[in-house]
């Protein structure tokens, strides 16, 4: 028998990590994120890895009746922690306790667990829940919308709160196992794979996974009675298309534009890198309160109106750009929007060149030449614009404005080795307009901090040598169009694509 000996220090280490924190020790999660543009979204304390959401939703009286299960971990010693939400909770439970709760601001839900938890700890939360959803508002705004035959949950920078309890910032991110039933012959849309529907009792269960990070706003349900098309794009990647049975007159130049998906995502990832996801798709419910379209992961959302004047695939190109540039890599800020929007919006000019209705350097100039230098356009700065101008036109148009810029200085090699090697840099997580600075300068071997200060951080018009050959005249029969599309602030009613 050998005795062990053991040095005082190690021994005081050993007796310090095996001594709980004090009471004293534990302390609530943030109620906010730390966005400066948006202080009380997403929450602090924890990190959320998986959602579990079964749903029953009646399209009839909008009620939605809900049990989440949220997968967490703690990232402090940990006596309280919000999730935002707006519908009415009935009970709580943290790892298998009843914990007590209560609302506070626009969307609080705050829960205290029964005992507190310690940082690193494994946490399973259930949220069971009802409500109905468009009876809701915060900030005096909804995002879930009704339909004639059912409703839809798809905004940004916020749409969870209407029907999942999340924390809902990008900074978050999370799987999803989205279980939804509603009335035979009405279907259920979400992200994803559909991994089955099977009816009961008058009711089909519907069963959607997406198994690679999302963030809360890329989330998407629609209930109402869809058209669903199927199929598998060249690469490989199945496709799952909804339209509503009720878009009238816009119906074939909605379908006509979104069953193009698969090929468009593929001739994307010519530029962007391999598709980001298992699964591609779009729908087009019934809706006519709005009239943008947003890039809700591997399912985008459009609105009906993106259709009213015929086919646009260029509003089809932008969301999907998006699957690489705002949902591969996610902002880690709603500051950092040009990440998102500017690249999006060039990926729309790239098409336009493909499809020989004018290169990106002739939209370039066309778009530069378009607004005078007293035009409030360029006092919008894309690269911190504030909340109030996150949507504006010149996030997306200024923004690819330094897209060509960059191009233009760096030359087409290093230019597009940046375009395929950003998504893949940042794979499934957050950037900053700081982080791709960064990178493009490691790529290109050349400084450009000036060259982004003027294109993105400057209130006022760039020089003409800036942008090259900025002299096409207003627009005439042979001066290219702008892709059809335009933006909205947040919360209005205008056409626009996030």
């Amino acid at each position: 028998m050998h005795r062990r000996l053991i040095a005082p220090g190690a021994l005081a280490a050993s007796l310090m990590l095996a001594i709980p924190a004090s009471a004293a020790d534990y302390s609530p999660g943030a109620p906010g994120i730390g966005d400066p543009y948006y202080p009380a979204y997403g929450n602090g304390g924890y990190d959320v890895s998986h959602y579990d959401l079964r749903l029953k939703y009646q399209p009839e009286s909008d009620k939605l009746e809900g049990t989440a299960t949220l997968l967490a971990t703690t990232t402090q010693d940990l006596s309280r922690f919000n999730l935002d939400f707006l519908l009415d909770v009935s009970e709580v439970r943290v790892n298998g306790a009843r914990a007590s709760f209560t609302t506070s601001g626009e969307h609080e839900l705050e829960i205290t667990p029964k005992t507190p938890l310690p940082k690193g700890t494994a946490v399973t939360v259930v949220v069971r829940y009802s409500g109905v959803p468009s009876s809701k508002e915060a900030y005096g705004f909804t995002s879930w919308h009704r339909t004639p035959d059912g409703g839809v949950g798809a905004n940004e920078p916020e749409a969870a709160w209407w029907w999942f309890p999340s924390n809902d910032h990008p900074l978050d991110k999370a799987t999803y196992d989205v279980s939804v039933a509603v009335p035979d012959g009405t279907q259920a849309i979400s992200n994803g794979t559909l991994q089955s529907a099977t009816s009961r009792l008058g009711w089909t269960r519907y069963n959607w996974r997406s198994n690679k990070p999302q963030a809360t706003y890329l989330a998407t349900l629609a209930v109402g009675r869809f058209d669903v098309t199927t199929g598998t794009s060249e690469s490989g990647i199945p496709i799952v298309n909804a339209y509503s049975k009720d878009l009238g007159d816009n119906y074939g130049a909605a379908r006509a534009s979104i069953e193009r998906t698969g090929e468009i995502a593929d001739w994307l990832a010519e530029y962007f890198g391999p598709y980001p996801f298992n699964a591609l798709g779009g729908y087009v419910p019934n809706l006519t309160t709005t009239g943008y379209a947003l890039e809700t992961q591997t399912r985008p959302f459009y609105s009906p109106r993106q259709f009213a004047n015929g086919t646009n695939v260029s509003v089809v190109v932008h969301e999907l750009a998006h699957q690489w540039y705002g949902d591969y890599v996610s902002v880690a800020g709603w500051k950092d929007i040009w990440v998102n929007e500017g690249f999006a919006r060039y990926a729309q000019w790239l098409w336009s060149e493909h499809e020989g209705e004018g290169t990106a350097q002739e939209i370039a100039d066309y778009v530069y030449a378009s607004h005078p230098a007293d035009d409030a356009f360029w006092t919008v700065k894309p690269g911190d614009p504030g909340p109030e101008n996150q949507f504006h036109i010149a996030v997306y148009d200024r923004g690819a404005l330094a897209l060509q810029a960059l191009r233009n200085e760096i030359g087409d090699e290093a230019f597009f080795a940046i375009l395929k090697g950003w998504p893949k840099q940042y794979a499934h997580g957050n950037a900053t307009v700081g982080d791709f600075l960064r990178y493009a300068e490691k790529v290109s071997g050349q400084p450009l901090a000036a060259l982004f200060d003027t294109w993105l951080y400057q209130a006022s018009k760039p020089s003409e040598p800036a942008a090259r050959e900025a002299s096409i005249a207003p627009r005439s029969a042979t001066t290219p169009a702008q892709p059809k599309s335009w933006k909205k602030i947040a919360q209005t009613n205008s056409v626009h694509e996030h």
